[in-house]
Parts: structure tokens; sequence; C-alpha cells
């Protein structure tokens, strides 16, 4: 006798012998149950989960000679010679051969005929999506209004090819995939009653190959007793597949964890003698990652199908949960990439190099190991350690700090005018200078103010020459101004916030130099993920001032007078247009910055503010700035105010144009706020 493969001897023969899709048998065995049967049947899935299998049980259970039930003998000559494929009113078509219209019309054409011996005449068309659509069109009408005696079971693995038309013909049931699981669970069935040895890894391996069809993981294991002559063994599975031991995958997350790069590289040395797919090696590892972050959040659901359930829980003990999430995310970006790589080898080394350098800063609650001294750059630098300063600045009489404490803001009453005489200059510093006393403070005469300027925050022109509005500056500025830092940037340009409503997605981060490369051809940059871990803070957009709560006056107003003549740009440009002057004791001056833009200050910020002060009134300062909301208007806050005030009268310009009003009254016409701007501002487009 020949031999029979196990796919087709172990091929259910009722439902109650089925794997798997309980969802779909319990609709079918209640409608056998109850004669409530429909006319035409729709099974979609994958291969291998059971389409034909199914249709062939609901035509043993319409003619099974005991009666229609959703149990047949399975004895009767009706059952026999629908298992041995022989029943004659079974008509099984494959419609990836039989596409023309004139097949399904020859088939039509029988349709008329009563079964020869069954009750049912069952047409089981079998990957129906092939079918051309002059075929769907001749078999519509057929399909809806077929005669009593006639079943359809229609079975494709792609329903999205299907009509519209012959979907709403049927009852439709999905199969879904076998879960490894399950594949493994009837595996064990299956060789237990075949007398073949197995080792249960071996099963995992197999059921995961299978990828969710059991016809496929019966056939890998008759495969797999041919390989092993006659047993059933992990490592010939295995070798049989090409799969990777975990052992080795386990090796390079434990070299990982050690930042020891020698044994990282020794062990992709020992996985290329197996000449293993690198992007397999990837998937293997990511597998490992995933089941040690489930370990990590509940070690209990971690199963012992491959074994290696000890090896996961320690894995899990000793890599904290970021530096998991951190090399499950550079696994995925980098099997994305490999194909990119010059070499497979070489590009799979790359993603464990970059994991390693990459790595996310230790912190004081969770175990980490220090990397060894491999020559790998570990890239964690501390964000805390100060800027060093230029080295001409190394040179003025005094230097801010880096970080001051905050302090308490003055009271208006007691704040000294902003005008006050500057003190005479500061001898050269010693190595360890003597306090020096505060100089007196003058309060000078009333000034009058002239009208608040109309910052250039909408104006292409030019900013205006600088003009402090302090006092004179002291005779001898020639050594001061000689020792202030000199300055690259260009005048800061407010138009460039004004146009984007001071909310920029596009500053750089930490207002260092920033290049824009090109982006991402998919859509996501490996310095973009990587930043997330050598950064301590995240770049925040600036959000569109508030109104302020008082108009500005006194100091705050002076400081609307002296933003524009500062020489600032970028980032810190932004943090100077949202600050306001709240005092002015001598050279100790006080800044109030609004919360909302914490997350782009910084002490290269505020060291920079205060470099540009200094070298605009050719003396030291000693710049405070705290994050307290101001309460009177901040240049910012006056360039939204006058941006909405032209936004609202050249709505009202519009609106109130006679010629305008005339089309609204003639033709119904309707005027689109939203595309009205100013004429400043469409100049300043160029437009």
């Amino acid at each position: 006798m020949s031999y029979q493969v196990l796919a087709r001897k172990w091929r259910p023969r009722s439902f109650r012998e089925m794997v798997g899709q309980a969802h779909v048998l319990k609709a079918l065995i209640n409608a056998l149950d109850n004669q409530r049967l429909h006319h035409a049947y729709l099974f979609t899935g994958t291969r291998g989960v059971g389409k034909t299998t199914i249709a062939r049980i609901i035509a043993k259970c319409l003619n099974c000679e005991t009666g229609i039930t959703s149990t047949p003998c399975g004895t009767c000559s009706v059952c026999r010679e629908i298992d041995e494929g022989r029943f004659v009113d079974l008509i099984e078509i494959d419609a990836a051969s039989r596409t023309k219209v004139e097949d399904t019309r020859e088939l039509l054409d029988n349709v008329q005929y009563a079964p020869s011996r069954g009750r049912f005449k069952v047409y089981l068309i079998d990957e129906v999506h092939m079918l051309s659509t002059h075929s769907f069109n001749a078999l519509l009408k057929t399909l809806e209004e077929p005669p009593p005696y006639v079943k359809f079971i229609l079975a494709t693995t792609d329903p999205q090819k299907l009509p519209a038309t012959i979907l709403s013909r049927c009852l439709q049931f999905s199969l879904k995939n076998m879960s490894p699981e399950r594949v493994v669970e009837h595996l064990s069935h299956v060789l237990q009653a075949e007398n073949v040895p197995f080792e249960p890894d071996a099963l995992w391996l197999l059921g995961r190959a299978a990828d969710g069809s059991m016809r496929d993981a019966m056939s890998l294991t008759d495969q797999a007793i041919a390989f092993g002559e006659g047993k059933v063994l992990a490592a010939d599975v295995r070798a049989m597949l090409g799969s990777l031991d975990h052992g080795q995958v386990y090796g390079v997350l434990q070299a990982l964890l050690e930042g020891d790069a020698r044994a990282l590289l020794e062990a992709v040395r020992n996985l290329a003698e197996q000449g293993p797919d690198w992007s397999g090696v990837l998937a293997e590892m990511l597998n490992v990652l995933h089941r040690v972050a489930i370990a990590q959040a509940l070690p209990e659901a971690v199963d012992n199908g491959q074994g290696d359930r000890d090896r996961v829980l320690a894995l899990a003990s000793a890599l904290p949960a970021e530096d998991v999430q951190f090399y499950y995310q550079m696994g995925l970006i980098g099997r994305r990439d490999l194909p990119l790589a010059p070499d497979p080898r070489g590009g799979f080394e790359m993603v464990l190099l970059r994991m390693l350098a990459f790595r996310p800063a230790d912190t004081d609650d969770a175990p980490k190991p220090v990397l060894k001294p491999v020559g790998i750059s570990q890239a964690t630098a501390d964000p805390a350690t100060p800027v060093a300063a230029p080295a001409v600045a190394a040179e003025a009489p005094a230097a801010a700090p880096a970080q001051p404490a905050p302090v308490a803001p003055a009271p208006q009453a007691e704040v000294a005018p902003v005008m006050a005489p500057a003190p005479e200059p500061e001898p050269e510093p010693e190595p360890e200078p003597e306090p020096e006393p505060e100089p007196e403070v003058v309060a000078p005469e009333p000034v009058a103010v002239e009208e608040v300027i109309d910052l250039p925050w909408e104006e292409p022109a030019a900013p205006p020459a600088p003009e402090p509005v302090t006092a004179p500056a002291p005779a001898p500025v020639a050594a001061a101004q000689s020792a202030q830092p000199v300055y690259d940037e260009p005048p800061f340009d407010p138009s460039a916030y004004a146009s984007a409503g001071m909310d920029r997605d596009d500053e750089p981060p930490m207002d260092e130099d920033y290049y824009g490369g090109e982006s991402d051809p998919v859509g996501f940059s490996y310095l973009d993920e990587l930043a997330e871990h050598v950064e301590e803070e995240t770049p925040v957009a600036a959000p569109e001032p508030l109104p302020a709560a008082q108009p500005a006056t006194g100091l705050a107003l002076q400081w609307l007078e002296l933003f524009p003549q500062l020489p600032v740009s970028g980032m810190t440009g932004n943090i100077a247009a949202n600050c306001t002057l709240m005092a002015a004791d001598g050279d100790d001056w006080l800044l109030h910055l609004d919360p909302g833009q914490g997350a782009l200050f910084n002490s290269t910020q505020q060291r920079r503010l205060n470099e540009a002060l200094n070298q605009h009134l050719g003396r030291t300062l000693n710049l405070r700035i705290e994050l307290i909301r101001p309460e009177q208007e901040t240049p910012a806050q006056a360039a939204s105010r006058k941006r909405a005030e032209r936004q609202q009268g050249a709505v009202l310009s519009i609106e109130q144009d006679p010629l305008i009003q005339q089309m609204i009254k003639q033709f119904g016409a309707t005027v689109r706020q939203d595309t009205i701007e100013p004429v400043d501002a469409l100049v300043s487009q160029g437009q």
C-alpha cells in the first residue's frame, strides 16, 4: 500500500475532528441542526486553514443516508464516497484553471438537472476570485436563485477581488490562522498516534514555521520525520529549516548587556559560520526581546514552549525596561534598512554596534552594568554639564553663573529704574579679587517716553539702528567692549516668527548648529530615533503667546523698546521675545519668562542673552531669568496683538467694501475670512 502523507491522512472528516475555527463551526452546526440552510456559502482565509475540508464536511452533512445532520455517520456509502473523492453529486471546480465564461456557462447548463444519488448537488468552487468578470456576471442569477436541490460553496484566499454582487449573495465565513500553540497541540496528538518520537522544542519550531497553516505544519512534520530518520528532534528541525539556535541569540544579548564589543563581534563570527539569513537573526532577537518585555511586565505570562523560560527571566531581571524597548525599536529599524547595507553581515554588525553605542543613559534606580572600555563610544553625554563659553568670553571681567538659583522677584515699588547711571569700570580681576561695594543707585529724572515702537515683527525692512534706551554708557567703554564676545549672528529678525505665529516646528534643538538633511524616504530616520536617548530635553515648539493681563509700562515698556535692538536670533531671540524686564538694580537684571517656553530655555540661552545685552549696553550685566508668567505685555505678545489688529482691520475693510457688498447681495457670495491677509503681510511675502 502506498504511503499517504499526514496532511491527507489526518484531514478532518467531521466537525468534531476540526482543529480551531470554532466561530465558523458553531454557526454551521446550528444551521444544520435547525434546518436553516443557505444556498450559497463563502469561506475565506489563508492556505491550509480548512476551507475545502469544511466544504466537504458540509456535503456529507447534507447527503448522509441518516438524514441532514451536523454529525454524519461516516460509514454509509455516500460518506465513504465523499471521503474518497468520488461522489458524483459533489462537483469540485478549480476556478484558477476554468476562468473563461464558457466554462461557467457549461457548469450552469448542468445546474438544472437533479442530483444523481444525494439529496443535494453541491458545487465547490475553489479559488473563486480567479474567475473573470464575465464569468462572475454569468453566475450571478443562478447564485441568487438556484434550484432547491443545489448548494454553492465558494472558497478563496483573496476575498478583496470578489465583486460586491457575489459577496451580497453568500453567507461569508472568515477562517482564522492557526496559532503556534494550537499547531503544537495538534502535532503532538498526531505524532503520538503515529508512534513517532519527538521533542517539544521541535514542534514549536514547526509551529512557528507553519505561519498559521495547519496543512503546512503537517507537511513540514512529514519532512522532519524523513530528515530525522523517523524522529522529530529539535536539532534536526533547526538544521532542516535553517533556523537559528536560540543559544547564540542569547550570546549576542549577553554581550550587549555587558557592553563587550569584542564578545559581540565574536558572536557574529560564530553566526556567520552557519551562513544564516541575517534578517532572520534579527527577527529571532526581536522575538526574544518581546518575551523579555512580557516577562518584565508579567513574569507568569512567559511560556516555556521553547525551553528557555529561565533565560528569559534572567534577562528580564538584568536588562532595564528602557534598554529592552530601545533594542527592540533599533532592531525593527535595522531589519527594515538591512537590504540597503552593502553587505548583509556588515549591516547586521552595524545594528548591534549602534545598539551598543546609543544605549540609554544610566539611571539611579535601574541595575545597569558599566560598559567595558573597548573603544566604543558610549554616546551618553551628561546633559547637565555646562556648555563651555567661547574663548573670548573667558576674558570678560565677570562671568554669569551657568544656572542661577531662582530668586523671588523684588516688589515693583522697590525696583530701581533701568536708567540708573552705569558704575565706573571695574579694574582687571586679580586672582582673588575683593568684593567691591555695590554702586549707589540714583533715581534719574523722569524721562518722557515716546509712543511704543511698533516692533518690526511684520515688517520686511531692516531693523532700526541700535539706540540704547538706558543712560549714556560711561566714557571708558573701549576696554569693556574689547572684552565682549564677538557675535557672528545676524540681528534678530522677528518677522520669521510672526509669520508662523511664534509656533516654530522647525526650531533646532537646544539652539545648537542644526543641519536639516534630506528626509528619510520612509518617513523615519535613525537620528530622530536615537536623539531620544542622547538628549535630555525634547525640543518643543513655542506656542502662540496668550494676551497679556496688563499693558506694558515702566520696565516692561523699556524692554519692548530694547528688544529689537539686541543682536540675538534663533531660539535665543525667541526666549527674549517672551520675557519682560521685572527689576534692574544696577547691573543685576531680572527677567520673567513665560513658563510655556520652559522647554526651550536652558543655561545656554541665558548665557547668550546675557552676552548680547553686555555687547549692546557696553557693560557687564548679571542676568537672571525666572520661569514666571509675565503680567505685562512681552514683545511676542505685542507682536501677536498688532498682528491680530491688522488682521481684524483687513477683514473689516473687505466686509465694508461696496463692491464686495454688491456681490453678496446680487450673487449670494460669501467671504472666506481665512483667506484674508493684511496688505503688509502680502508685501512681506513678495506678493
